[in-house]
């Protein structure tokens, strides 16, 4: 017996199937499948057009991208990702989910697909002998489902009728038991669908929360925990009666929400090589060495949206210049040193609306890359002071996705036709932006020039 005749032989009241690839901007698309097909979907694929993996953040077609207009648009072959075939808690309707990925017809990898890009980063540690173990740590928002032109984001009103707006209430225990349903739902789900969640917290802004994910010996399935979680959130925020969000920067003037991604490198014997006798190794320091010096050229994959620039802001943890630091949170890349099997980096540039995947693919390359050429990371800050040697951090979107669409580290990472597609997208994003004209512009300008 498979494990999906198993699964639907213990899940009898199963009625659909929902299989889903993800797309560029990390979001799930596909279709619901009725009980009886599941079982031929999940062994023999399903087909989804390519171009689905070229959509812009509004779900539209990239034609820039060469996967539509002019293709006749051909499906290609989905088979599911091992492992993601579970239940569908937030739903009222007995529901399965599974997540796909595509393959060409030779049976490798679909170059769209972004687990195929972060796969193919992973096997050249693999050919290394070497294993990256990956946690991330993820904030969003908890905002009120009703909302308008005049009160777009809100956070929601605590059992006690409050408004939160100028509360910041950080690790505070009593506002984690305002929502205790729905961190218990969520935990439920987390569970059902085998994400390891780990710590739950109270963030700095009204209605901010974080979840934190165990570490995994295989950064694809930490990308896929992180895409699972995000998508956990949303549904049992929804059943509760609010909307969750990952938006880098829902509040002008509250905290931004990130996704911090926390690493280390075993080598074939499950040594930590980040830990050197007394305290971090060379590996480490060279590890770190290549994440700041193609940090700038990575900024499109980290901050990959116009609200993520936002968020990137000095004084506000989120980092505005590649530099690192031992334990400084202040710092782009933070530098852990605790026991041997926990010395570890954290990256702390991308922003929680980033494509898990995408990211890992760029951090994880730019320290094996740090390893290979011993790129010496310069001099470590303390607190906030950072040096005039530290390069400063695109913090406009358009300039981001010019350095990244000429980048040689963006081309050795994503291959030549991932990185024009992902160009492409971003680019038609950035033009319907250059599109709408906004209420500030209007508030400022319309009867004052």
């Amino acid at each position: 017996m498979t494990d999906a005749e198993t699964f639907f032989r213990d899940n009898p009241d199963i009625e659909i199937l929902e299989a889903f690839v993800i797309d560029v901007n990390g979001v799930p698309r596909g279709k619901w499948i009725p009980r009886d097909r599941a079982l031929d979907v999940l062994e023999k694929g399903m087909a989804i057009p390519r171009s689905v993996y070229a959509l812009d953040v509004w779900g539209r077609d990239v034609n820039a991208a060469g996967l539509a207009e002019g293709t006749g648009d051909p499906d290609g072959l989905c088979f599911p990702v091992p492992g993601t075939l579970s239940r569908v808690t937030w739903l009222q309707r007995p529901t399965a989910q599974v997540m796909l990925g595509m393959r060409d017809t030779d049976g490798k990898g679909f170059y769209g697909d972004p687990r195929q890009v972060l796969a193919n980063v992973l096997e050249k540690y693999r050919k290394l002998k070497l294993t990256p173990v990956v946690a991330t740590e993820l904030e969003f928002y908890l905002i009120d489902p009703v909302r308008s032109a005049l009160d777009p984001v809100r956070p929601p009103n605590s059992r006690e009728g409050r408004w939160q707006s100028g509360q910041t209430q950080v690790l505070s225990i009593s506002e984690l038991q305002d929502f205790e349903n729905v961190f218990h739902d969520i935990a439920i789900a987390c569970r059902a669908q085998s994400v390891p969640a780990d710590t739950t917290l109270r963030e700095n802004g009204p209605g901010q929360y974080e979840i934190n994910l165990n570490h995994v010996p295989d950064a694809l399935e930490a990308a896929d925990n992180a895409l699972l979680l995000k998508r956990i959130v949303k549904g049992v925020a929804r059943k509760h009666d609010l909307d969750a969000t990952f938006m880098a920067k829902p509040y002008g003037l509250q905290a931004g929400s990130g996704m911090h991604v926390h690493f280390s490198v075993l080598d074939e014997n499950g040594n930590n090589i980040y830990a050197g006798e007394n305290g971090p190794a060379d590996t480490l320091f060279h590890s770190v060495g290549g994440l700041l010096a193609n940090m700038g050229e990575s900024m499109a994959v980290f901050a990959p949206h116009a609200n993520s620039y936002r968020r990137l802001r000095p004084s506000e943890h989120a980092p505005t210049y590649a530099s690192w630091g031992i334990d400084n949170r202040s710092a782009a890349v933070r530098v852990i040193v605790a026991s041997k099997p926990a010395t570890r980096i954290e990256h702390r540039v991308a922003g929680a609306d980033t494509n898990p995947y995408l990211v890992l693919a760029m951090i994880l390359n730019a320290a094996l890359l740090g390893m290979r050429e011993k790129i010496q990371p310069g001099g470590a800050i303390t607190g906030d002071d950072h040096a005039i040697s530290h390069e400063p951090l695109p913090t406009n979107w358009d300039y981001a996705l010019g350095k990244f669409a000429k980048s040689g580290f963006a081309y050795a990472t994503f291959g030549p036709k991932y990185r024009a597609l992902y160009a492409s997208c971003k680019q038609q994003e950035i033009s319907e932006f250059s599109l709408r004209v906004t209420d500030v512009e209007y508030d400022a300008y319309i009867r004052t020039v």
